[in-house]
């Protein structure tokens, strides 16, 4: 299996995997959005709440270059780790939500 047929697969394991748990709250739904024609990857809650209304993105990830980009994460244990856990070596995830100098100062790819 080639590398970017393999990190696919792998991203949409990983986000069907959080996809199954919802919200212990209100009413919120818990939707993997998988756009493989542009190899966006985004794990979303929408729904109502006691304090109103929820969309908040839990991930992002972005497949560019052959790397995996997170662009951003917001799950609680951190989606770094699944990737690493996973087999995705570090010099493929680029954390994307630091600025690009920061990024030079992580042990992961700087773009």
């Amino acid at each position: 299996m080639d590398k970017l047929a393999n990190y696919r697969r792998i991203i949409q394991t990983i986000i069907e995997q959080h996809a199954e748990h919802t919200p212990s709250h209100g009413q919120i739904e818990t939707m993997p959005i998988c756009d493989l024609a542009n190899d966006q990857y985004i794990l979303v809650d929408v729904g109502w709440d006691s304090t109103g209304r929820v969309h908040a993105v839990v991930f992002h990830l972005h497949l560019h270059d052959e790397k995996i980009w997170i662009e951003w994460d917001g799950s609680e244990e951190g989606i770094t780790q699944e990737l690493l856990e996973a087999g995705v070596p570090k010099e493929d995830i680029v954390l994307a939500f630091y600025r690009p100098e920061r990024r030079a100062m992580t042990e992961f790819a700087v773009a």
